[in-house]
């Protein structure tokens, strides 16, 4: 909520999602302006409407309703089944909406639904909309005002130089109009990946070419804890040479690894590279989403700077650590 606000966004563009909303951050975002809270339970509705009329507040809401959707994407970042931590039963919204309308400080204003990440295929988004749209006949038919729909996020990237590209947004609005057009609802989307996957790649350099007894190794200075996806979900990034290989260079099969002392410190195995050598430059591309934001100091490494870059022009805007900041940070008890 801060960074978005100290990024000029004003708090009536807010929508604040997340299963683990504490109090002080409910007050912080009632007293700042939020446009909606996307509620994600019962405990939670309870409590936002406890802090919201201690501040004379009134708060907006939509209910995060899961719709035991399978979205077919990896399972680590598939959100909209009934086994996953996410939202509230679809069975039960229409009780829960009911409670929601009696309590003091809550206003209802719409639903919100968000059924994965990554998703190259329409079908699990109809499916999931499909019973948004019939919810929201029923929850008007029981009074209550629904005018807002959030469907979340999802849409895929490509990660690969392939023909294989996830449907474009033109396709994905198509359906929504179809889907939920007639209901006249406000419509919000989180394309958050959408937006950033393909606009960032992590530069790295090649430390050694370590040739073993049954494969080559490249060796680069990033590591998992720069950019973890591929150790958490086994994901694929494009890597390439940053200076291009000349035509007919062959491509040898290597793994690209990390310095972090575990197998799991993998980005790829048995990828089809041009010769490079210790001191060269790669790329791993489309590092926009879940790349940095994700990154840790694990194994006291230092977080990479981050380069925006326009035609010719570049800025650092954020700077790299010095070990003397990392190690500042921690501090010694006296009874020690």
């Amino acid at each position: 909520y801060l960074r978005a606000k100290a990024a000029g966004v004003p708090g009536e563009r807010i929508v604040f999602s997340g299963v683990g909303k504490t109090p002080a951050e409910m007050r912080m975002a009632l007293d700042g302006g939020i446009r909606q809270f996307n509620v994600e339970s019962e405990p939670e509705l309870e409590a936002l409407s406890m802090v919201a009329a201690s501040m004379g507040a009134e708060a907006p809401i939509t209910l995060r309703v899961n719709p035991d959707v399978d979205a077919g994407t990896h399972e680590k970042i598939s959100t909209g089944r009934k086994e996953d931590k996410f939202g509230v039963p679809i069975s039960r919204a229409r009780e829960i909406y009911a409670r929601a309308a009696k309590l003091p400080g809550i206003k209802v204003v719409g639903i919100d639904m968000h059924i994965g990440s990554q998703l190259t295929d329409l079908a699990p988004f109809e499916a999931a909309y499909t019973k948004m749209a019939e919810l929201t006949r029923a929850l008007r038919a029981d009074g209550h005002q629904i005018t807002r729909l959030d469907l979340g996020g999802g849409l895929g990237i490509p990660y690969t130089r392939s023909n294989e590209a996830p449907p474009l947004p033109t396709d994905y609005g198509a359906m929504v109009k179809r889907v939920l057009g007639d209901l006249e609802c406000e419509i919000e989307i989180e394309p958050g990946r959408l937006i950033a996957g393909n606009a960032g790649m992590l530069v790295t350099q090649v430390i050694y070419r370590k040739q073993a007894e049954e494969r080559e190794f490249l060796i680069v200075d990033a590591a998992m804890n720069d950019l973890i996806r591929p150790a958490m979900y086994g994901a694929h990034h494009d890597i390439l040479p940053v200076t291009e290989a000349k035509p007919g260079v062959p491509l040898l099969p290597v793994d690209l690894v990390g310095p972090i002392c575990e197998s799991g410190d993998t980005f790829a195995k048995q990828r089809a590279m041009p010769p490079v050598k210790a001191g060269e430059l790669v790329a791993f591309r489309s590092a926009g989403a879940y790349g940095a934001v994700m990154a840790s100091e694990y194994n006291s490494r230092l977080l990479v700077p981050e380069v925006l870059v326009q035609g010719d022009h570049f800025a650092v805007i954020r700077q790299r650590p010095t070990y003397d900041e990392m190690i500042a940070r921690d501090s010694i008890p006296a009874w020690l």
